[in-house]
């Protein structure tokens, strides 16, 4: 088994003195940090007992933490030390656990985990948790788990992976509250008192049901506790906002932050209430949205934390191949100056500063415009202002560049025509790059593709293009 552990604990730095048992009165406030992240002297104390082979303190470590926190210390650990943490885990809370993971750390924790133990901690966890984690399975333990699961578990997991990935209804849980619209307030509080364990373990909402079990309203909680019993819930209930069972969880997510719900009814084609959506899952999406545009604009991918070199390489080498075919098509603007550029060796110098000015210029439009895009706050009722808009905060910005680099470039070289030069070519290619940053985006929105993917290639390819374009072009019409 191997006992090697990630850069944390190999760290110099952090080859400390373990601490007796008794020395340590709260673990949770030794294990986390002011910032909530673990402490690396409570890294070293788990490893320091799987080494010794201590269970029962290898439990106690690991107990006295939430399951996000031992997640978390899971990836900081390496495959042998992770496969002496599970069986000490408790299976209603290794669901939790397991829900909690990186993808890729989530794959090595399930394969290690006997099915019947993995069945017994996903019936812990809602619907929607329980298919995230199932939907990691291969066929063949998939078809183990399922076997060993409750069968209306079973039931409704398999439900929620019959819908299409990263939508609505593979995001909802199956589990939640709804009362006929006849009903009056202490008629539904009764409801809850004897439904006990069938209700989900979170929500905030009673969704107000017509006989075809339609939502025609909501009641939170909150006015359900402070109204009087006899009250009808038709009297009090709020307008609902629905979300269709097909709908992407990027839309999903703009809905709950544009009309700042905490939870939202799910429905199918015929408007029948199958499920609901609550904050916690949308926080997720969010995150997992927004890292997955942050990546996309550097055409990388998460690898995670314990990524080999291999998948690392996969994951960025197609990009950057890529972006050498554009780069040289980018620089062939060179070979049709080469006179140009033999006369006055100057010319050499300044171009890459002209074509990295532009990239700069371009990369700030252009994640401005994304984020925009994301967010609905571009689109094309707006599109127009705001490209208009790019083109002056361009135009500007490349005035004022053009200004302090024509003056440099006069100081060094002495020359009025090449200071011109290099300033008139950082205006077009800055102007350029705020065209392309918005343009590019826009373009590929329009095509149906993910704006953060692709975009950087081609404005990076329009800057260098430009660059050097406009450089060589302007200086052989002044310096001859």
């Amino acid at each position: 088994m191997s006992r090697e552990t990630t850069d944390l604990t190999d760290d110099p730095r952090h080859n400390l003195v373990i601490p007796e048992p008794e020395a340590v009165e709260d673990l949770e406030d030794l294990a986390l940090g002011d910032d909530y992240a673990l402490n690396p002297e409570y890294v070293e104390m788990v490893i320091d007992a799987a080494d010794r082979g201590d269970t029962g303190r290898l439990r106690e470590l690991v107990h006295a933490l939430d399951p996000a926190d031992v997640a978390d210390l899971m990836g900081f650990l390496s495959a042998g030390y992770r496969e002496e943490v599970i069986p000490v885990l408790d299976p209603e809370w290794l669901g939790e656990i397991i829900a909690e993971l990186d993808d890729n750390l989530r794959e090595e924790v399930l394969e290690a985990t006997p099915s019947a133990t993995l069945a017994k901690a996903l019936e812990e966890l809602d619907s929607d948790d329980a298919a995230d984690v199932i939907d990691d399975l291969d066929e063949g333990k998939r078809a183990q788990v399922l076997a060993a699961m409750d069968e209306g578990d079973r039931a409704a997991i398999e439900t929620t992976l019959a819908y299409e990935d990263e939508t609505a209804g593979r995001l909802m849980q199956r589990e939640f509250l709804a009362a006929p619209q006849f009903w009056t307030v202490g008629q539904t509080i009764d409801h809850v008192r004897e439904a006990g364990d069938r209700l989900p373990e979170l929500f905030f909402d009673v969704y107000v049901v017509d006989p075809s079990f339609t939502p025609v309203g909501a009641l939170p909680i909150s006015q359900l506790l402070t109204n009087k019993r006899e009250t009808p819930l038709a009297e009090i209930m709020e307008p609902v906002t629905e979300i269709a069972v097909d709908m992407d969880q990027e839309e999903v997510a703009y809905i709950f932050d544009k009309y700042h719900l905490i939870s939202a009814p799910v429905i199918e084609p015929g408007g029948r209430l199958v499920g609901q959506i609550t904050v916690d899952d949308i926080v997720g999406v969010i995150r997992e949205e927004a890292q997955e545009d942050i990546l996309a604009l550097a055409g990388v991918s998460d690898t995670g934390r314990d990524a080999t070199v291999n998948d690392i390489v996969r994951s960025r080498l197609p990009w950057l191949l890529l972006n050498l075919v554009t780069e040289t098509i980018a620089v062939s603007a060179i070979a049709i100056f080469q006179d140009q550029i033999a006369k006055l060796v100057a010319l050499a110098v300044l171009m890459p500063i002209v074509s990295s000015l532009g990239g700069n210029a371009g990369t700030q439009t252009l994640a401005v415009a994304v984020r925009a895009l994301a967010s609905k706050e571009l689109n094309a009722a707006n599109a127009r202002r705001i490209i208009v808009r790019e083109l002056s905060v361009g135009a500007m910005n490349g005035l004022v560049l053009a200004v302090v680099m024509g003056m440099a470039t006069f100081v060094f070289y002495h020359n009025a025509k090449l200071a011109i030069t290099v300033g008139l070519a950082l205006v077009a290619n800055i102007v350029t790059a705020a065209l392309g940053g918005i343009l590019a985006p826009l373009a590929l929105e329009k095509m149906g593709r993910d704006p953060a993917v692709s975009s950087s290639i081609f404005v990076t390819f329009l800057t260098d293009f430009m660059g050097f374009f406009a450089v060589l072009t302007i200086a052989a019409l002044l310096l001859r």
